[in-house]
């Protein structure tokens, strides 16, 4: 489970985030939407440990993040907009390096098995991964995640740059990881995504979350309409009597 209690980030006059609080229960996928600067990666940044909050408390299944940073974070996998990997290793190398960092490094049959289960090619196993795609490293990212059997998932704009083939796997994948527990916290600029896998979908503005619904309670439609009148600029309009 992720939690944000009254969490505030401010850079020097700028308010990056304001109060936020936030829950992400087992089994549910919260996406977050705004425009560029509406807070959405200043919070993965937060919850990842990568800044420092200036006041309020984030917990992963509980535990304080600040309190105990390696507890909480041994909890928690991230997948950037762009994953870091190693373009001249394969993706069973990739797999093996990043999941040995936490000293478990999987045999070759079992690295294997994992990106055969998030839909790799079994052809691409034994490629660099510099000939990748940006959606085969995303489905290694996943592999990574479910190998450290983190129960909670952050992603940053998982799916920008991906074809609509590239982005239905993805959906399914993050899916899949849903109904078997992980609790999953995700941006996006994607509406029809967001409705597509989010179980409950949260609409930033200026640092502020300033809607929270669950999907199933709004259309795409709707959701397009409200996203649209939320992000229009606040009119200051002097009336005269």
């Amino acid at each position: 489970m992720l939690e944000a209690i009254q969490l505030s980030k401010n850079y020097g006059a700028h308010e990056a985030l304001i109060d936020l609080n936030l829950q992400v229960h087992q089994g549910e996928v919260f996406c977050l939407l705004g425009a560029n600067g509406a807070g959405k990666t200043t919070t993965i940044n937060l919850f990842m440990n990568f800044i420092q909050p200036d006041s309020g408390l984030i917990k992963v299944n509980d535990v304080a993040l600040h309190a105990q940073p390696r507890t909480a974070q041994a909890h928690l996998a991230y997948i950037p907009e762009n994953l870091n990997l190693y373009g001249n290793l394969t993706g069973i190398e990739n797999l093996q390096f990043f999941t040995g960092l936490n000293g478990n490094k999987p045999d070759h049959a079992f690295a294997a098995s994992l990106l055969e289960s998030v839909g790799l090619q079994t052809a691409a196993f034994n490629k660099r991964v510099a000939q990748y795609s940006k959606g085969m490293r995303q489905k290694v990212g996943i592999a990574i995640a479910k190998a450290k059997k983190a129960d909670n998932l952050l992603l940053d704009e998982p799916t920008s740059g991906l074809d609509p083939q590239a982005s239905n796997e993805f959906s399914n994948l993050l899916n899949h990881m849903r109904e078997n527990g992980t609790a999953i916290l995700m941006t996006t600029h994607d509406l029809f995504r967001a409705m597509e896998v989010g179980t409950h979908i949260g609409i930033m503005k200026a640092g502020k979350l300033v809607h929270v619904l669950e999907s199933t309670e709004i259309t795409l439609s709707e959701l397009e309409h409200l996203y649209l009148e939320t992000m229009k600029p606040q009119l200051h309009v002097a009336h005269s009597h």
